[in-house]
């Protein structure tokens, strides 16, 4: 596993030791971010199941000032340290041993907003559907942001929600990633 572009292009990171997560591929990851970037200039980015931080430090690497990664995984946790340490970018990042919906409450106590959300949990615990909601209800994606879901290929997601609609899905064997861009508000218009 390694940082496929940006400024830490071909750095190599650490998996989580043992099974409990399922990397995502080089293919699927390089796809994702021709999707939502590829590159950005600054913005905030959340890595819900963080796993090893391979998407946040991603997204790093192309230019987002910040990322946010959770896991309860203790092992993930290690692990995300040790790859925020190998890029040299621990300032960049905050890191947090917590459970998802633990996790959504605190950052929409705290009015946490984001440029792109990133969604991958665990195939046997998909809850995307209650994650979505909630992200839509407390409008934690900021305006122009993207989420990405990586999911089974057998879950199904809504399509529309009030803040962001889907925009593209694509799929990679029994995986399928859905990419939901924020909609414009009225008072925009």
């Amino acid at each position: 596993m390694r940082v496929i572009s940006g400024k830490q292009k071909g750095t190599s990171l650490k998996s989580v030791p043992g099974h409990s997560t399922r990397p995502t591929t080089d293919k699927v990851k390089e796809a994702i971010f021709n999707m939502v970037g590829p590159y950005f200039n600054g913005g905030m980015m959340l890595d819900l199941y963080a796993g090893s931080g391979a998407m946040g430090i991603e997204a790093l690497s192309r230019g987002m000032s910040k990322a946010v990664f959770v896991d309860r995984d203790r092992k993930a946790i290690e692990t995300i340290y040790s790859n925020l340490k190998t890029v040299r970018c621990l300032e960049e990042a905050e890191v947090f041993k917590n459970e998802a919906k633990r996790a959504l409450n605190a950052i929409k106590k705290k009015e946490r907003q984001f440029d792109l959300i990133f969604l991958d949990p665990p195939y046997a615990k998909q809850t995307l559907a209650d994650e979505l909601a909630f992200i839509d209800t407390h409008n934690i994606l900021l305006q122009g942001g993207y989420i990405v879901a990586e999911h089974s290929s057998k879950v199904l997601l809504d399509n529309h929600y009030k803040t962001f609609t889907q925009t593209k899905e694509e799929r990679y064997g029994d995986t399928s990633v859905t990419i939901f861009k924020s909609v414009a508000s009225e008072e925009s218009i």
